[in-house]
């Protein structure tokens, strides 16, 4: 039996089998915490995750957080920003409720929705007065344009379709949890970021009690 058969006959197991091309991941540690995340950026691999693609203008970062020091850590969701190199956006992850069902945020310039700082040239959309997403009664938000930026439609929805009625307690349940914590967590951070994004493109920063550093994913 040649070579040639064996290696032929392994791709074609491999693609019978639905292999797929691993998820990125991104890893960092010191003396007090160490994160592990799994970036999910297009509209199938979403879906693949939780059974939605979010349509389009979210990437999912999938995030394990372990405390290494035997006090207490606070974990936050503004914990962490997501950067792109593609064309500099930085985010802060949406809560469920700012995705899904009543109240959700949608925020649009000439088609464009989500909560995304640009380093340069673009619009920028941040927390009131042009600071980082602010959360308005629990786990819902809203923010607004920086001075001298272009201007851009935010409304919140008034009624919950069916997919959104599902889609909330999904987006709940899989949600990185906040609070104390001196045992790993693991949960979905939910980033609105404009055009279509790849994970090698993609920054994971953290700033918060235990440090402030970036990963990249691999």
């Amino acid at each position: 039996m040649s070579w040639k058969f064996l290696l032929t006959s392994a791709i074609a197991m491999s693609l019978w089998a639905g292999d797929k091309k691993p998820t990125p991941v991104a890893h960092y540690r010191n003396d007090e915490i160490e994160i592990s995340a799994k970036a999910y950026a297009d509209k199938t691999a979403i879906q693949d995750l939780i059974g939605f693609d979010l349509g389009g203008w979210v990437v999912v970062v999938e995030v394990t957080v372990t405390p290494k020091t035997e006090n207490a850590l606070k974990l936050t969701l503004d914990d962490f920003t997501l950067r792109t190199d593609k064309d500099g956006q930085r985010s802060q992850p949406y809560a469920p409720s700012q995705i899904a069902g009543k109240g959700a945020l949608v925020v649009s310039q000439t088609g464009t929705r989500g909560g995304i700082m640009g380093d340069s040239g673009g619009p920028i959309w941040g927390g009131m007065g042009g600071g980082r997403p602010e959360r308005m009664g629990g786990d819902s938000g809203g923010f607004g344009n920086t001075a001298g930026e272009s201007q851009n439609k935010s409304t919140m929805k008034s009624d919950t379709g069916e997919k959104d009625t599902e889609l909330l307690p999904v987006l709940k349940k899989r949600v990185l949890p906040e609070g104390e914590t001196v045992k790993p967590v693991s949960g979905l951070l939910y980033f609105p970021m404009e055009g279509k994004q790849k994970p090698k493109d993609l920054e994971l920063q953290y700033k918060g009690p235990a440090g402030k550093f970036s990963m990249r994913f691999r």
